[in-house]
């Protein structure tokens, strides 16, 4: 059955329990506690009152023409009463200058018709009307046309106008009296009722207006929307996200689980929704987007299967939406300067940035720069560091305790967070965000300070470089088990590791330029294999016997002895110092 709306619309939320539906104020309208400027905002019952108490013709005129400043952005500037001569002017009103031609009058022929007047763009004669015709004119104007409300304010004042003057007409005649009486107070009981629905439709408004800026005033939120919209309607009311996730639920019958729609379903029926101007029905749902520039933040929803909503459950699901809107704007313009925020810390504390400073700043944005923190560097090939990267990280990084700062550098994402990433645990979260394993991650050691970052920041580059020239290329690398690897980072002297390169592999290399060969290469996969002919044949794409060819050239070219122990490491140390530091130089 379907419930009027003074049923369902309850008048003050606030002291309503979260699971009662609203109880019926249509019966308790009459005797609203509050004062009567409240329940009638516009004057009319009052009015209505002392119109048909006045017995003077051109008083009851006089007094309907004060009253049009009360019903909004209107003025009355004439008033006419029709006598057997035509047209007179009500004398005693003041409306400034009155400039209507009174021979434009009487040309309207006792119909309803537009005046010339000077600086109102918009200027009407009402007629006012009775059973034995045209019984006079109110002349309004405004500086624009009224709209549909305004225009029923304003017939509504000329109805009752015209039913008070009418009965004063037949006052004095007494042939037919009851008939008279009879059909005038029917005009006017229903003008009454009619004044009565605008008034029940004009408080019931009002009641969505109150408790939505109550919400706004009280810092709004999701959950108080949705639980604002449920106790003015009295049916279950959601929030979700564009793709149809639920965000909040107020009222009854919460699924245990929300429905999970397709996205080609999702983005039909979001398009379909967007066609229309206002709140649409889809299946047993009223639907109304929140889209304050076009992007659809937001989707609330009422859960209506018997089909119970009416228009004004239509108003109050519309001017949710737009409280929703103005909410997930706020949010997502608030998001975006503490990412912006956020970013900028970050990139100056890599830099290196005054303590005090960075202390106060950092407290600003949510994060306790007083705490431990890790710097970590990641890289994933083939995905550019946009939005979407950032995102992945963000994601994968969500495990951990706190939310870590998060800024770009070239290709890379550069986290500074306060959990020491466990293993390869990150990796494989970021792996399965971006679909691909091909990745590598370095982390420095623990930094105990603001100022200590760009040191820690430079470790984690090292250990990020060491794992993308290592074998195993995807992974997790952490400086602090870098081992022999520490003290070649940077910050030593280029100058003297390129001596030490040149001492142990000077004759290699110079052989390798001079013939285009690779013995230092072979040797460096060499000693990555461990020694074993095997694994290094297979990172070389040689065959067994080569790799034992290539070993002996490197033995008799370089006079190095590969079977002595410290030969062989500084052998080693020089073929990485080569390929990580001096980057394969020849």
């Amino acid at each position: 059955m379907v419930c009027r709306p003074s049923q369902r619309l309850s008048t003050d939320v606030s002291d309503q329990e979260p699971t009662s539906r609203p109880g019926n104020t249509a019966a308790t309208d009459r005797h609203d506690p509050r004062p009567l400027a409240a329940l009638d905002p516009h004057g009319l019952l009052v009015l209505s009152h002392t119109l048909f108490g006045c017995a003077e013709q051109s008083e009851i005129v006089r007094l309907a023409m004060r009253h049009v400043s009360a019903l909004g952005p209107y003025r009355a500037e004439a008033g006419y009463l029709a006598t057997v001569d035509g047209l007179s002017r009500v004398s005693g009103h003041d409306a400034g200058a009155p400039t209507v031609d009174d021979e434009r009058m009487t040309e309207l022929g006792e119909a309803d018709g537009s005046v010339s007047l000077p600086e109102r763009s918009w200027n009407w004669a009402f007629g006012l009307r009775g059973a034995g015709g045209l019984l006079g004119y109110i002349v309004v104007s405004s500086h624009s046309g009224p709209d549909e409300r305004g225009h029923f304010l304003l017939s509504t004042l000329v109805r009752l106008t015209s039913a008070a003057l009418s009965l004063t007409v037949t006052r004095p005649a007494h042939h037919d009296g009851a008939g008279d009486l009879s059909r005038l107070r029917t005009e006017r009981d229903t003008a009454l009722r009619q004044l009565d629905t605008l008034h029940s439709e004009l408080h019931l408004q009002q009641t969505v207006h109150e408790t939505l800026a109550r919400v706004a005033a009280r810092g709004g939120g999701e959950d108080a929307i949705t639980q604002a919209l449920y106790e003015l309607t009295g049916l279950p009311a959601l929030i979700e996200d564009r793709f149809g996730n639920l965000r909040s639920w107020a009222g009854p019958d919460r699924p245990d689980l929300h429905p999970v729609r397709s996205s080609t379903y999702q983005e039909e029926m979001l398009r379909q929704v967007a066609r229309e101007a206002g709140p649409v029905r889809v299946k047993d749902r009223l639907i109304a987007l929140a889209r304050p520039r076009g992007e659809v933040l937001g989707v609330l929803v009422i859960e209506d299967p018997e089909v119970t909503a009416d228009e004004h459950t239509m108003f109050a699901l519309d001017h949710a939406q737009r409280s929703l809107a103005q909410e997930l704007m706020h949010m997502r313009e608030l998001t975006e300067v503490e990412l912006r925020l956020r970013r900028q810390l970050i990139d100056d504390l890599l830099e290196g940035t005054d303590e005090t400073s960075a202390y106060a700043r950092a407290e600003a944005v949510g994060h306790d720069l007083q705490r431990t923190h890790y710097v970590v560097v990641m890289h994933w090939p083939g995905n550019a560091a946009d939005g979407s990267y950032t995102r992945a990280v963000e994601q994968a990084t969500a495990t951990t305790t706190t939310r870590p700062l998060i800024t770009r550098r070239g290709d890379r994402v550069v986290l500074l967070t306060e959990a020491r990433p466990d293993d390869d645990a990150v990796h494989a979260a970021l792996a399965h965000e971006l679909g691909t394993p091909d990745g590598a991650i370095g982390v420095s050691t623990r930094c105990e300070s603001p100022d200590g970052i760009p040191r820690c920041y430079q470790e984690a580059l090292r250990a990020l470089e060491v794992r993308q020239n290592s074998r195993q290329r995807s992974g997790t690398t952490f400086f602090d088990e870098l081992g022999l690897y520490r003290i070649l980072g940077p910050g030593n002297d280029l100058r003297e590791l390129e001596g030490f390169v040149h001492e142990w592999l000077g004759r290699l290399i110079d052989y390798d330029a001079g013939h285009d060969t690779e013995l230092v290469e072979t040797l460096s996969r060499y000693f990555d294999s461990g020694g074993n002919y095997d694994d290094a044949a297979a990172a070389l794409t040689v065959h067994r016997s080569t790799l034992r060819y290539r070993l002996q050239r490197i033995r008799e070219i370089s006079d190095r002895d590969l079977a002595d122990v410290d030969t062989r490491l500084n052998l080693q140390v020089a073929t990485r110092v080569w390929k990580i530091i001096l980057s394969g130089r020849r």
